[in-house]
């Protein structure tokens, strides 16, 4: 009586261990699951995007959404954090960040404004002008650049990612994400947010203006006879 007892005793706490280690083993593989599934999550871009309206003030934006709806959003606490960035003009695309009930902007980027070709003089030498060519469709450009290739951009969550590829890197690209600091007419600065202290950088262009010709109407040439005549 005694053996069988004890047998059974052991058999109990052989299917209770066996138990323990598989629910042991579910949780593990459950938080192993769940911890993939939260480091490769990519955020959803939450911008806002859309038409300048005419309902349009000094401190109210109206946005004509590209899924049809019509917001009117606040400016007060934007402009105060100098988060508006290209101003506001009738028509013009617009990317906007804005607080849960979509009643207060918190970023504005006139996307119209962003477009066209910004310069900088040429950290080597200064000798010339490089820079990028932001073009619609979000395709990007170097300018009498051969070290870095630009290829696209994009407003992600309020922010300018732009896409390149290093001369002499092979094939792999290099997305990197900017925090706009100023934008205008003639200035464009923004700072990188995605990399190491050390290596952060910020890049003050101005838009590229063609060379004023000269005019040489009216102007008229010397006599080369007479400059050079000899007594």
């Amino acid at each position: 009586m005694k053996k069988v007892l004890f047998f059974g005793l052991l058999t109990v706490c052989f299917v209770m261990t066996m138990a323990s280690c598989g629910g042991g083993g579910q949780q593990q593989a459950s938080a192993e699951e769940e911890e993939d599934s939260t480091t490769y999550a990519i955020p959803t871009d939450q911008t806002l995007y859309g038409i300048c309206g005419e309902g349009t003030a000094m401190n109210t934006l109206q946005l004509l959404r590209d899924n049809g709806d019509t917001l009117n959003l606040s400016l007060t606490n934007a402009i105060e954090a100098g988060q508006v960035f290209g101003g506001m003009q009738v028509g013009d695309r617009m990317a906007v960040m804005a607080n849960p009930a979509k009643t207060e902007a918190t970023i504005v980027i006139n996307q119209n404004a962003l477009l066209g070709d910004w310069v900088m003089p040429n950290p080597i030498d200064g000798s010339s002008e490089v820079g990028i060519r932001i073009k619609e469709g979000g395709i990007a450009e170097s300018i009498d650049q051969s070290s870095i290739i630009y290829k696209t951009w994009k407003i992600y969550n309020g922010r300018l990612e732009i896409l390149s590829q290093r001369d002499g890197g092979g094939d792999e690209e290099e997305l990197n994400l900017y925090e706009l600091v100023k934008l205008g007419n003639d200035s464009l600065v923004y700072k990188t947010i995605n990399k190491p202290r050390e290596e952060m950088e910020t890049f003050e262009y101005s838009r590229w203006k063609e060379p004023e010709k000269m005019d040489l109407h009216g102007l008229q040439l010397e006599n080369a006879e007479d400059e050079f005549r000899l007594d």
